[in-house]
């Protein structure tokens, strides 16, 4: 039972070990959001509660078509 116990953790360790980051996809920026900037507001602002009012209103609508 210990040499069971002992080969999942071995196992689970050289899965983590070679595991490796893409060098392909985009790494995050290590800079804050500037809110000086037009676009950053209209993305990071403005889009996601465009997105939160359209759902509730989309919701509204479907819930008065059930009833």
């Amino acid at each position: 039972m210990k040499n069971w116990r002992i080969s999942i953790i071995l196992l689970l360790c050289s899965i983590s070990i070679n595991a490796q980051k893409p060098t392909e996809v985009p790494k995050p920026s290590e800079k804050p959001i500037d809110l000086a900037n037009p676009a950053d507001i209209i993305i990071y602002i403005v889009l996601p509660l465009c997105a939160v009012l359209f759902f509730f209103i989309w919701r509204g609508k479907r819930n008065k078509t059930k009833k």
